[in-house]
């Protein structure tokens, strides 16, 4: 169910996209945003900090392509969060007790702590290169071209760097638990 709420906006973003374009799909974006935050806040009973994040860049990003008409800030909205997702793992590798992935994760693993910083670090190389590759594909194609690229290119990319973080994951923990 969790999965489904994350993805919630970027669907109805892409539907709507194909129905109404890429003004009508910001607009359907920002509301369904506002609607996840918010049962995130009544399922969770308090704020998830990453979709209340995505909100307000959302609405930034969003708000400017709806007031100027200009489509290039909302595609621009990905590389900020990608960016600023990036700029959040790397701090907690340096301040704070546990770094991101060590917080998400140590419920269900343990690990040293090296693996838990490479691991970290993994995740701001991903999403440095996440926010780059979606720039490359604003300047280089069409909005039509960058849109799947939003909803099936980044979800396929995704998938395959997390798939990839489990056989590490599941590679450290049989040695850890040899030790």
């Amino acid at each position: 169910m969790k999965i489904i709420a994350d993805f919630f906006p970027i669907l109805l973003f892409f539907i709507s996209y194909k129905w109404g374009g890429i003004y009508a799909a910001t607009e359907v974006a920002i509301l369904a945003s506002i609607v996840q935050v918010l049962y995130l806040r009544f399922k969770e009973g308090r704020f998830s900090p990453i979709p209340l994040a995505t909100l307000g860049i959302l609405i930034f990003f969003g708000g400017a392509t709806l007031i100027f008409r200009n489509e290039l800030f909302i595609k621009w909205k990905p590389t900020a969060l990608y960016w600023i997702l990036a700029c959040a793992f790397l701090f907690s590798q340096y301040f704070g007790t546990h770094p991101f992935v060590q917080r998400m994760l140590q419920s269900s693993v343990q690990l040293p702590r090296e693996v838990w910083q490479r691991l970290n670090v993994s995740w701001v190389i991903f999403f440095l290169l996440m926010g780059a590759l979606n720039l490359y594909v604003v300047y280089h194609f069409d909005t039509a071209t960058w849109v799947n690229f939003k909803l099936f290119g980044t979800l396929i990319l995704t998938f395959i760097f997390v798939l990839l973080q489990a056989f590490y994951i599941a590679s450290r923990v049989k040695k850890h638990e040899s030790l």
